[in-house]
């Protein structure tokens, strides 16, 4: 009986996981027969819970919504996080959840044993929450995304870009992402035949969503937080330039996500950089400690030469600095900038 308990646990939790299962599915993952699936199916809907079974090849289980479904099952693990989610939502950003969140942590506490409340208190108490600026989203917004993602839907929506552009959008969803007090949505642009970035407080969803699509091999090696992060950064850059640097790509290895090197052959590779003032992006390339030639902006390539004269003059109050072989090895890299300008004014 114990097993059998044990078992229409594990089937309610893999119904309320997904949207539909197969039998043959649910059998491979219970290690039952299919006619064992039947008879817990029947167990559970017993039970009140209403699992709406489709037939044919095609056909399967899933569980449907209703006032009668009785309350989620929950381990010891998946209570602290509940409870420790619902007091991070208790702190802002999401549009008009603090109130609901306060109310469904102080009935999750009343029912949790004592063990895990000291667990819960220790974490609300002892961690601090930063509130921030960032605009708030609506609820019904984030699950109409999550459940276009879990479905495997497009999502058909308004969006204004950064700049005040209204665009409509048709995209396949995979991924939500909360990022210092703001929500972004990672999917793939369907229109634009790319991976996007969007703002979800500036989109506004069209229901119903579209039809069902094949998911994709996600971007970034799967790492959505990284690639967010990477997005985000290089969004706000006002200059943007690419270098040819004289290194093979692997000698680069350590720089920053956001900044994206190819490899161009065995001895050189592309950086593609940017940031908010042509200058410091000169003095940063300078940095790498290799030769390089600029290839684009033109204005990246001037500022260059602009510093490489500052060092010169900068060297030539030094009297005999100059004839140093050092000094001398660095003067050559500045010739190298000062090519680089010129291979620049050519394009």
């Amino acid at each position: 009986m114990l097993e059998t308990s044990a078992r229409l646990l594990k089937l309610l939790s893999l119904l309320q996981a997904h949207r539909e299962w197969s039998g043959p599915e649910l059998s491979n993952r219970l290690g039952v027969t299919t006619r064992t699936i039947r008879n817990d199916v029947e167990r559970l809907r017993s039970l009140g819970y209403p699992v709406h079974a489709t037939p044919g090849v095609a056909g399967g289980y899933r569980l449907g919504a209703g006032a009668a479904l009785p309350p989620l099952l929950l381990d010891d693990e998946e209570a602290v996080a509940v409870a420790v989610g619902l007091g991070r939502a208790a702190g802002g950003g999401v549009e008009g959840i603090e109130e609901t969140s306060v109310r469904a942590l102080a009935k999750l506490e009343q029912v949790l044993p004592s063990r895990l409340r000291r667990r819960v208190s220790a974490l609300n108490a002892y961690t601090v929450q930063i509130p921030g600026q960032a605009p708030s989203v609506a609820p019904d917004v984030l699950t109409t995304i999550a459940n276009a993602a879990r479905d495997h839907e497009r999502l058909r929506f308004d969006y204004t870009g950064h700049d005040g552009t209204a665009t409509v959008r048709e995209v396949e969803p995979y991924r939500l992402v909360h990022r210092r007090g703001r929500w972004y949505l990672v999917g793939y642009d369907v229109g634009r035949h790319d991976w996007r970035t969007f703002r979800v407080d500036r989109l506004t969803p069209r229901v119903p969503s579209g039809p069902r699509f094949t998911p994709r091999e996600l971007p970034g090696g799967g790492d959505m937080a990284a690639w967010v992060e990477r997005g985000v950064n290089t969004a706000m850059w006002r200059h943007r330039g690419t270098v040819l640097l004289h290194a093979p790509a692997e000698q680069v290895s350590h720089l920053p996500a956001e900044l994206k090197v190819e490899p161009v052959d065995e001895r050189t590779c592309l950086l593609r950089l940017g940031g908010e003032d042509l200058t410091g992006m000169a003095v940063w390339v300078g940095f790498l400690d290799v030769d390089f030639e600029v290839l684009d902006p033109p204005e990246l390539a001037r500022a260059v030469l602009r510093l490489s004269e500052r060092y010169r003059r900068a060297a030539g109050t030094r009297g005999d600095a100059g004839d140093d072989p050092g000094d001398g090895g660095r003067a050559g890299a500045g010739d190298g900038a000062g090519g680089a300008g010129g291979a620049v004014s050519g394009r």
